[in-house]
């Protein structure tokens, strides 16, 4: 299968799906008939070419899947009923469907986990393989999320419509949390030759706009668009002739001016009349990163704050990880080692976790140690780009 009938899949998959569930109803069917269809278009589409209308035509073959299904089912005077209350005129609505689809994987029957499981396999698209790095669990734990999370859709009955407005608020959180993890492996990659995958980071902040014009005055839904806004301008300056690009080396004439725009306004107007949360925190955080004219005129001071605060209110991983960054650039290298190894034992063997002490060896100048660590960290990751520039700062310290 080409690339392009791979990324053209990837991108239909959510759209076929909100399609067949308004439809017919039963999420765990209709995600069944979908990947059918998919399986089924790349076999036929990689011998006879893409058709005219692919959406269409993977639609169609999905809807005959289902109705398969659906005359298998021995209870057939229910499984009317049920169909018959579930379907919605396929213009009924201006609202997308892979918004409600979106809101549907979030239901309330369903464990976060769950929720953020299954949401980045309906909407995302993203594989069993893809979300366990991204959730950093086994695939098998994420295989049996999802199917629990069917399972429990189909039994409380859910119904692909928005929900009430009384409601949205509820299942705000893992939605912005799944929003924000398609982000983030569209804005690195968890695997493969590419550092970014353009198609998810947008496909994200263009949903992230559709919840925010749902609940103008959410703080966080603000602080989250704002976050993806400030960190997608710098997308362009990231890679050159295909090699990945370090924040403090980018050209930042490259930078999108009209997004660094909109996202500092917007987390500034989010920061004076809402309650502070995460997003916002991080959102704050790239706004600082991106106003900075050069990496010399970045104020590490305050962003080693706003860290703090983080810290605070969201610990995790990767704030620790971000924080002795920040401490090391703004208090020194040692100071960064230093609290590398107090925090070490509870960021597990994550590459960046190498990374970052290969970059703090090498601003203290212990270079063969940062070469070391630089190669090891290229080891543990799984995206080429990475692997490359990992292993050329290694090459580059006695090069």
């Amino acid at each position: 299968m080409t690339a392009r009938i791979e990324g053209l899949l990837r991108d239909l998959a959510p759209q076929v799906l909100g399609a067949v569930v308004r439809r017919y109803g039963g999420f765990d069917s209709s995600e069944d008939a979908v990947q059918e269809a998919l399986l089924a278009a790349a076999m036929q589409w990689s011998r006879e070419g893409v058709p005219d209308n692919p959406k269409a035509w993977l639609i169609t073959a999905a809807a005959r899947r289902r109705i398969e299904s659906l005359r298998a089912d021995t209870a057939r005077r229910r499984r009317e009923d049920t169909v018959a209350a579930l379907e919605v005129p396929t213009e009924a609505s201006g609202v997308d469907d892979t918004l409600t689809l979106l809101l549907l994987c979030c239901h309330p029957a369903l464990t976060r986990v769950s929720q953020v499981a299954l949401t980045l396999r309906a909407v995302a698209g993203l594989t069993t393989a893809e979300i366990a790095r991204a959730l950093l669990v086994p695939e098998s734990t994420v295989g049996q999320r999802i199917s629990r999370a069917k399972a429990r859709i189909k039994a409380a009955g859910a119904e692909f419509r928005l929900p009430p407005e009384s409601e949205l608020a509820e299942r705000m959180e893992p939605v912005l949390e799944v929003l924000y993890l398609v982000f983030n492996e569209g804005y690195t990659a968890s695997s493969g030759t590419s550092l970014q995958r353009a198609d998810l980071s947008s496909e994200a902040i263009r949903l992230t706009r559709q919840v925010r014009s749902r609940l103008p005055d959410d703080g966080e839904v603000a602080g989250l668009l704002a976050l993806m806004l400030l960190t997608d301008a710098r997308r362009a300056a990231r890679t050159q002739d295909g090699e990945l690009v370090p924040l403090a080396e980018q050209d930042r004439s490259l930078w999108d001016a009209a997004a660094i725009a909109e996202g500092t306004a917007l987390i500034s107007s989010t920061l004076a009349t809402a309650a502070i949360g995460p997003y916002q925190l991080q959102a704050a955080i790239a706004a600082v990163h991106d106003e900075a004219g050069s990496a010399e005129e970045t104020d590490w001071t305050q962003i080693l704050g706003l860290y703090e605060l983080l810290n605070a209110c969201a610990p995790g991983p990767m704030v620790t990880l971000n924080r002795i960054v920040a401490l090391a650039m703004a208090h020194g290298a040692s100071e960064g080692l230093a609290a590398l190894a107090t925090a070490e034992s509870a960021l597990g063997g994550h590459y960046r976790v190498g990374a970052v002490r290969a970059h703090l060896l090498e601003m203290a100048g212990e270079l063969e140690a940062a070469r070391g660590e630089y190669e090891v960290a290229a080891a543990r990751t799984l995206n080429v780009a990475e692997q490359r520039y990992l292993r050329g700062r290694a090459g580059r310290i006695f090069g």
